[in-house]
């Protein structure tokens, strides 16, 4: 029984079996049986095995084709009562679903029938019957069909060749000349004793149709609704809704209606409802909504105002008198009703009348007084308001204005103890004093001002006392302001706290071109801090720009009282009695300051500079001498000493006050530069060149020093020489973009464009952010690529890089673009006035493309900025034949030497 020998082992296979059939397997052949190999099927294979038994499978496509087909299953068993009731139930269920079925059915098609009308028909949906019956053309009648014709519109090279034209025959061109002909009378043969004039019937057509447009009326109170002069221009700007847009409105007509059926006292429904008809363009039943609305709530403001809003002008007015009758106190409605009145008496009437009603409305009583243009009758109304209203500050300080100095005196004293807490009132009765001159009271009012608020417990912050300061300015009383700024500017601070936020106040006041709120600031600062230097040099810088020059010598001579050892003070003072001609009291300022700085050398050279520019040259000559002598140890005496001499022609004693100089001080380049030029100009190039060996010897860090004995190397010829200096010059000092502009400059004066290129661009990537040598690099590029090195030198540098700023005014300047080269040229004055080359480059820019008042224009502001440095400036300024010229006239030198092309 338990054998390891199966029974079936050596018997046949079944008819039809297939080894590996259940799990997907596939028989084959080798080429060994048939040739070349080839994979069988398993539905092959099976399909060779039915041929084989004569098994067609009939029974198993029958069971496979019905699951629920019980035939084979249980034909056998008896069909009793209990079946049959069975299939009854289940045919009923059946019919039921089916039922059901088809209503959802039935819905969904014609949901889909109705998208499907909505849309387009597809092309392929349209020819379907005509592609079903084609199943019915034969191949005879297929073959029978022609050839389609070339419908399209374009032409081959063959129908061009056979394009033929032919001319028109002269009838038809005279039947299409009078078909287009209006005959305006009937043809004789058909005349029936009458004349036919279209022009008069088109006329008599226009008539009737404004007749027409007179009968359309509106339905409330028998208004006219269509504009007839405006009614065809109307139909141009109908809006034309789609379908989604008048769904909406119908849902929201659903919805309000429902709001204002189950709530008729519902103000904002009806409004809503009223603006929804309008939106959809029916004015009409608009009007009619908030009419009804106003009749269910004649107690809401709102409703009675839209109506008379959708309503025209003179229903407008019918409309807001039955409002002032249900709701007399609504402030709106009697400002709206004095709108609609189109004359002046007419509002001034309605506005009374609303006061008789509503008199404590601070509203109706302005607008009552602004209707007003007699003084007298606007004084009586505020003499009225002021009564009504106790507590309207504008209505008190109004009514002073209007009275004179007595009354408004009793007027501010009144409102002041019937509003103790308004600071308004005590700032107006103030600015009356002021107003009459009296500049004693007003300081007096203003202090007892802050202590009656102080008093009753108001006190305002320190921030609103100075914007009120402000606004006293900008009304014209600075007396007011300064007394203000006086009792009130140092409000809950500290006394470490002032000199700060005071500087920061007067500068906020400056910015906003508050001037005399910051003077005040100014006067109070040094009234309370009068030792404090920098408080009196930024007072003493705002009244040089914002002031007069008596209004700063006042201040200054207060200054230098206040504090003597202030070396810039006196200097400031000396100068500007200078500038003004006072030649005498120049000189008595700084007598004055070497008596309180006898060691101080810039008032030494302040003397010297004054003597020179007077050329008084022995005073200058005895002041240098005696400066050696107090103030030796600063440098710059022994440099002005040698620099008169030099200027004098006495060239032995400059030698002798520079070696003087050079041995107290060898670090001091600018004596070393002035022996080496001393002694270029007696024509020892080579003494110079010695004194230039020495000096960087002594100071190898000076930038100037190198630069200046390579530019004398160049000068005798030695090109070379000059390379090696500078090569050296970067090997001490690297990272310098003056040495490295210096080797480019060389180059270029020597034609090596090649070279110079070179250099610059090792430059840039050992000094990037040097503006110098960036506006050199756009110089030097070609013109269409200067567009990107300009780029380039802003992202690295900024957008305030003097030579950047300059280095394109000039490239806009070469391309004839002369109103970006100016602001160019502005941006970087901007940037940096101090530098004389841009001043220069401006004028010759106006001298060619400007006219005469910017040229003017250009050397005033070049005056006021006193420019000291550049590359061309301080050279031509510092010559010795242009000593003692004014800065216009040097100006002028420069920009005759400066470069017109790029």
């Amino acid at each position: 029984m338990f054998s390891g020998t199966k029974d079936f082992m050596g018997k046949p296979a079944p008819a039809g079996y297939i080894a590996g059939l259940g799990r997907g397997a596939t028989g084959f052949t080798t080429r060994s049986d048939i040739g070349p190999a080839r994979e069988t099927s398993a539905a092959a294979l099976q399909k060779e095995a039915q041929a084989t038994t004569g098994d067609d499978g009939g029974d198993d496509e029958r069971y496979n084709d019905d699951p629920e087909n019980e035939s084979g299953l249980f034909s056998s068993l008896p069909y009793d009562a209990d079946d049959e009731e069975a299939d009854a139930i289940y045919a009923a269920v059946d019919a039921a679903l089916a039922n059901r079925r088809k209503k959802r059915r039935d819905t969904q098609d014609k949901e889909q029938k109705v998208s499907t009308d909505d849309q387009p028909a597809k092309l392929t949906d349209m020819f379907v019957d005509a592609k079903i019956e084609l199943r019915n053309v034969s191949v005879d009648d297929w073959e029978a069909l022609p050839e389609a014709a070339n419908l399209s519109r374009r032409k081959t090279k063959k129908d061009l060749g056979r394009e033929r034209f032919v001319p028109v025959p002269d009838s038809v061109l005279t039947t299409a000349h009078h078909a287009t002909q209006v005959d305006a009378t009937v043809p004789m043969g058909q005349a029936d004793g009458t004349h036919t004039d279209f022009v008069e019937m088109g006329a008599a057509r226009d008539r009737v149709l404004g007749v027409r447009l007179d009968q359309v009326s509106d339905s409330v109170a028998g208004q006219t609704v269509v504009d007839p002069k405006g009614y065809l221009t109307g139909l141009n700007s109908v809006l034309h809704k789609s379908d989604a847009e008048i769904g909406d409105i119908k849902k929201a007509r659903l919805l309000l209606k429902s709001v204002i059926t189950t709530n008729k006292n519902h103000a904002p429904g009806w409004i809503a409802a009223a603006r929804l008809e309008e939106i959809a363009g029916k004015l009409v039943q608009a009007r009619a909504l908030i009419a009804k609305g106003c009749e269910e709530c004649p107690k809401n403001e709102d409703i009675w105002l839209e109506a008379a809003r959708l309503n025209t002008i003179d229903n407008a007015k019918v409309i807001l008198a039955k409002a002032v009758r249900h709701i007399p106190t609504s402030v709106k409605i009697w400002l709206h009703a004095s709108k609609l009145e189109g004359e002046l008496a007419s509002q001034k009437r309605v506005l009374r009348r609303a006061l008789e009603f509503v008199p404590t409305s601070m509203t109706l009583w302005k607008a009552a007084i602004s209707l007003e243009e007699n003084p007298d009758d606007a004084r009586i109304l505020l003499t009225r308001a002021v009564e009504c209203v106790p507590l309207a500050v504008d209505m008190w300080l109004t009514l002073a204005k209007l009275e004179t100095y007595d009354r408004a005196k009793a007027v501010l004293n009144k409102a002041r103890k019937t509003i103790p807490t308004a600071h308004e009132i005590w700032i107006a009765a103030a600015m009356l004093e002021e107003s009459q001159g009296n500049a004693a009271n007003v300081e007096i009012v203003i202090g007892r001002g802050i202590q009656a608020l102080a008093n009753k417990g108001t006190v305002l912050p320190r921030e609103k006392w100075l914007d009120e300061a402000v606004e006293c300015e900008q009304s014209g009383a600075v007396l007011t302001c300064q007394s203000i700024i006086k009792h009130t500017i140092g409000m809950g601070l500290e006394e470490e706290q002032f000199k700060k936020t005071w500087m920061e106040d007067a500068e906020t006041c400056t910015e906003k071109k508050c001037y005399a709120t910051a003077r005040a600031i100014y006067e109070h600062a040094v009234m309370a801090l009068p030792h404090k230097k920098s408080i009196w040099r930024r007072a003493a810088f705002f009244e040089r720009e914002h002031g007069t020059r008596e209004q700063l010598l006042h201040l200054l001579e207060r200054a230098v009282a206040a504090v003597p050892h202030a070396e810039l003070l006196w200097l400031m003072a000396a100068k500007e009695k200078w500038l003004a001609g006072d030649i005498h009291g120049a000189r008595s300022t700084l007598a004055a300051a070497f008596q309180a700085n006898p060691a101080s050398p810039q008032i030494w050279l302040a003397a010297v500079k004054l003597e020179q520019e007077n050329r008084d040259y022995d005073r200058a000559r005895a002041f240098l001498a005696r400066a050696r002598d107090q103030a030796g140890g600063e440098p710059r005496v022994w440099m002005k000493s040698a620099v008169l001499e030099r200027l004098l022609g006495d060239l032995d004693a400059a030698i002798a006050l520079v070696q003087e100089g050079v041995m107290r001080f060898p670090m001091f380049a600018k004596l070393w530069l002035i022996w080496a030029q001393v002694e270029e100009a007696r024509g020892n190039i080579a003494a110079a060149r010695d004194v230039y060996a020495k000096a960087l010897k002594s100071a190898p860090t000076s930038v100037a020093l190198w630069a200046q004995s390579a530019q004398l190397e160049e000068r005798a010829g030695w090109e070379a020489k000059a390379r090696v200096i500078l090569d050296n010059a970067r090997m001490v000092k690297p990272k310098t973009p003056l040495l490295w502009y210096e080797a480019i400059a060389l180059e270029k004066r020597c034609g090596n464009t090649s070279q110079a290129r070179f250099l610059l661009a090792t430059a840039l990537q050992e000094c990037p952010a040097a503006g110098l040598l960036w506006g050199e690099a756009i110089l030097l590029e070609d013109r269409p690529q200067r567009r990107a090195r300009i780029l380039d030198a802003i992202k690295h540098c900024g957008e305030s890089d003097l030579h950047v700023l300059l280095a394109v005014a000039r490239v806009f300047w070469a391309e004839r673009k002369g109103d970006k080269a100016r602001s160019w040229f502005e941006r970087a004055i901007k940037a940096d006035d101090d530098y004389g080359d841009t001043w220069a480059y401006w004028l010759r820019f106006e001298r060619m493309h400007g006219t005469a008042e910017r040229q003017a224009e250009v050397a005033n502001k070049c005056v006021a900025a006193e420019p000291k440095h550049g590359e061309i400036w301080p050279r031509v300024a510092k010559a010795v034949e242009n000593t003692g010229k004014s800065i216009e006239e040097i100006l002028e030198l420069v920009a005759a030497e400066v470069k017109t092309t790029v």
